[in-house]
This record gives structure tokens, C-alpha cells and sequence, in this order.
């Protein structure tokens, strides 16, 4: 983890999940709902999914004008000075670059997310693995107590239950067994209070599903911005060449793009109100979350990690320390009082075994004490809510602002273009040339032109009868 954090140290909610949080929630009635962070509450999604619906209003709102737009102008075939289609290219240009900023800020944002769910899933993990640490930990001791001490106990009993000259010293040896057998199944009772409410505690399914996740929402996002991107350089495109086909499919396009971005801008919407809500008090989320057989007090310890507060396992531990010190210590006594009384075929290897098995798990239970320390864990979980809280909360900030503004001006461009399109006339390739069969009746253009012609002919015929008409006689 790149972000570190001192053991202790308090959570303190970011500005923008504030601003978030103060985002007025409403049931379907209007009236206002409690904001804390309730995914299970049928109210608190009823009150997400009404702010959500927001931008989808207003895309119906803008579809319906640019409707009543295009039906007006569809039919006004007027022609427009040249100067003013220069200006509309103009100002298409200029909306066009800021829209393709607009659609930068989103990939920014995107990005910003991206990283911050790659370091929610790190932390989480190193979460995990601390947490599988101390399960690893807690049934390695407990097969050590229960498969090899307990085991050993047992067989040196059989042993003890042979008859010997000194019944006082084997009296001793059995009373010194029966400690040790006690203790140790004392400890192993302890173990238990330690492994059964950390039995159920598995981030690794919540950490797949949400890598998966991650694994489609980011480059599908990256897609469709990339894809509003190519929309924008149609446009330029047919600007810069003067294209009537590219303008006239920018205008369809340009409707895809005003829907997907206010729906993007609905989704973001709500994720950024929930994600701000969660960030208020994750603490509080935490706990109300956990497992039932998870007690508060655990999840409190972690997530706070306060100096003065001791671990809610360290009673547990206590016992166990204290279980494998006696067994450990009445082993020398054990030892000494057997070698006295069996022959050392019987005892052997079973005491030494005893012995190591024994050194073996209060050097466990000695490392367990560490594991079980608040500070690994709690600077994990702070790096988790740097990367939702600040880095993805910050970058899906900037995702709902381009959203909104990519559906602005999509919506500005789509009228502008429409404008434009409209008044360019498509160039003429080619000469035409008008082939008339003189076998069928002239059109109606042929007969204006040969009325011009005869029109013309007849004027000039009627100025020559003006002039006399002088006739030379041959000589």
C-alpha cells in the first residue's frame, strides 16, 4: 500500500462525501428519509432511485425539445447568407472542443476510479490474508494441543496405569498428568473462543465479485466515452470538409450520445450519494453489517484501534497463555518423577515428544498475541477508505460532472448541426444535360427555353421590318 497510516489514527470524512451526504433523500411522497447508509432498506434505495431519476427527467425534458426543434426546421428549406453558415461552423468548432474536453474529464475520472478500486482490493486482500493468518495460526495450535499433546498425554497415561513399588510418587505422576491434561484441553477451549467468530469472516467472495466487477465497468466505460469521442471527430470531420452526409449522421449519433450521457450521469449520480452516505460513518456501517456472530466490540477494535482499548481476544489468549504455561511447566516435574519409576524403553520417545510438541505451541500462542494486534489490520482498513472515499469518490466526481456536461453539449451540438446541415446544399459533380426525345412532348423547361428563343427571334424580325429593303438588280 502506497498510503500509510499511524496506528490510532481517527477517520474523518472527506468534503466531498459531506457534500454528498447532504443531498436531500425523499421517499416517493416528497417527504425527507433518513441518509444514513442503508443498502437493505427498501426506503433509503426508494429515496437513491428518486435522486437517480433526476437526469433521466431532464433527458426527457431535452429529447422532447430537440423533437419539437427538428420538427420545426426540417421543413424550412430557406437559403441562408453565407456568412451566417460561417458562423454556425464556427460555433460547432467550438462546442465540439469542449465537448471532447468534457468527454476527457470522464476518462480522467475514470481512471481515478479505476485506481482506487485496485487499491480497495489490495487492502482488502492484505485484510484477508491477516485474517487467514490468524486462522492458519489458531488451527495449527489446536491440531498440535489436540492431535499431538493431547495424544502423547493419553498414550504416557497408559503407561502411568502400570503398576510400580513407589504408589506415592505414582500418585504425584498422575496427579501432575491430570493438570496437564486439563490445562490442556482449557487451552484448547480458549482457541475455540478465538476461531468461531472469525470462522465466518471471509472477504475473499465480496473481493471477487467486486474485481469482476471492476473487470467490466472499466473498460466498458472506457468504451463508451471513447466511442463519444468518435462522434465528436465525425462532426469536426464533416465541418472541416463541408460533408452534409457526416453532419446529417452526427445528428442521429448525436441523439445516442445525449441518452447515454444522462444516463451515465443517473448512475453516477446515485453511486456518488451512496458512496458519500457510506463514507459519512463507515464505522457505524462495519459493525451493523458484521456477522452475528461477529460482536461489535471486534469490529470497533479494528476500525478504531484505540491505544486504551484492549483487544476483545486478549481474555482468550490470557487463558490459553496461561494453560500451555502450566503444562509447560509441570512437564520438568512429569519428567523426573517418570524417570525414577518406568524404565526409559517405556518413556522413550513419548517425553521428548511431550516436550517439543509443548515448546512448540506456546511459541504459537506467543506469535498469535502479535497477530491478533489492531495495528496491521487498521492501517489496511484505512487504506481501503482512502482508496473508495477519497481517491474513487474523487474521480467518479468527476464522472458525474462530464456526464452532465457531455450531455449539455451533445444536446447544444445536435441543435447546432441540425441548423447546419439543413441549409448546405449537396455540390453538383457534373454538367447536367438535358436529353429531350423529340418524339415526346417537350418538358416544361425545354418549352420555356424555346419560348425565350422564338421571343427573342421575333423581336430582332420585327426590328428589321423597320429598315427598307433595298434591291440591287443584277448588271
Amino acid at each position: 500500500m502506497l498510503y500509510l497510516v499511524e496506528t490510532g489514527t481517527q477517520y474523518h470524512p472527506p468534503p466531498l462525501a459531506k457534500f454528498f451526504h447532504r443531498f436531500p433523500h425523499v421517499n416517493i411522497s416528497l417527504h425527507l428519509v433518513n441518509s444514513t447508509f442503508a443498502p437493505d432498506s427498501e426506503v433509503y434505495r426508494e429515496s437513491l432511485g428518486i435522486l437517480g431519476s433526476i437526469p433521466a427527467l431532464w433527458l426527457i425534458i431535452t429529447l422532447f425539445l430537440l423533437l419539437i426543434y427538428l420538427c420545426t426546421r426540417c421543413c424550412d428549406r430557406k437559403p441562408r447568407p453565407k456568412h451566417s453558415i460561417v458562423i454556425l461552423k464556427w460555433t460547432l468548432t467550438f462546442f465540439t472542443t469542449l465537448c471532447c474536453g468534457t468527454v476527457g474529464v470522464g476518462l480522467y475520472g475514470n481512471d481515478d476510479v479505476h485506481n482506487g478500486m485496485m487499491e480497495l482490493l489490495t487492502a482488502g486482500r492484505a485484510i484477508e490474508d491477516l485474517i487467514s493468518s490468524v486462522k492458519n495460526q489458531t488451527s495449527t495450535i489446536d491440531s498440535t494441543l489436540k492431535l499431538k499433546v493431547e495424544q502423547l498425554l493419553t498414550e504416557l497415561g497408559d503407561v502411568f496405569d502400570e503398576p510400580v513399588t513407589n504408589q506415592t510418587a505414582r500418585a504425584v505422576l498422575l496427579s501432575v498428568l491430570n493438570t496437564m491434561t486439563t490445562n490442556t484441553t482449557a487451552a484448547l477451549e480458549s482457541l475455540k473462543e478465538i476461531a468461531k467468530p472469525l470462522e465466518i469472516v471471509s472477504l475473499a467472495p465480496a473481493l471477487k465479485q467486486l474485481h469482476q466487477a471492476e473487470a467490466i465497468r472499466w473498460p466498458v466505460t472506457m468504451t463508451i466515452l471513447s466511442i463519444l469521442l468518435v462522434f465528436c471527430l465525425i462532426l469536426l470531420f464533416g465541418v472541416a470538409r463541408h460533408l452534409r452526409c457526416a453532419l446529417i449522421t452526427f445528428s442521429v449519433f448525436g441523439l445516442f450520445a445525449v441518452i447515454f450521457s444522462w444516463l451515465m450521469a443517473s448512475i453516477y449520480l446515485t453511486a456518488s450519494v451512496a458512496l458519500g452516505d457510506l463514507c459519512m460513518s463507515p464505522q457505524a456501517v462495519m459493525e451493523r453489517e458484521a456477522p452475528a456472530l461477529l460482536h461489535p466490540s471486534i469490529v470497533r477494535y479494528y476500525t478504531s484501534c484505540e491505544t486504551d482499548r484492549n483487544t476483545p481476544f486478549i481474555p482468550s489468549v490470557r487463558k490459553a497463555t496461561k494453560a500451555v504455561e502450566i503444562v509447560s511447566s509441570s512437564m520438568g516435574l512429569m519428567t523426573r518423577i517418570a524417570r525414577q519409576l518406568y524404565k526409559p524403553g517405556q518413556l522413550h520417545p513419548k517425553l521428548d515428544m511431550l516436550s517439543k510438541e509443548v515448546k512448540l505451541a506456546s511459541s504459537m500462542i506467543s506469535s498469535l498475541v502479535a497477530m491478533l494486534d489492531c495495528g496491521p489490520i487498521h492501517r489496511e482498513y484505512m487504506g481501503a477508505l482512502h482508496a473508495v472515499c477519497e481517491m474513487a469518490l474523487f474521480g467518479l466526481t468527476f464522472m458525474l460532472a462530464a456526464s452532465i456536461g457531455a450531455g449539455f453539449f451533445f444536446a447544444v451540438l445536435v441543435w447546432l448541426d441540425s441548423h447546419t446541415w439543413i441549409y448546405i446544399r449537396k455540390k453538383r459533380d457534373y454538367s447536367q444535360v438535358d436529353e429531350q426525345d423529340p418524339f415526346l412532348p417537350p418538358t416544361a423547361a425545354s418549352q420555356a427555353i424555346a419560348a425565350r428563343a422564338l421571343h427573342s427571334q421575333g423581336s430582332y424580325g420585327r426590328s428589321i421590318q423597320h429598315y427598307p429593303m433595298h434591291v440591287y438588280a443584277p448588271r
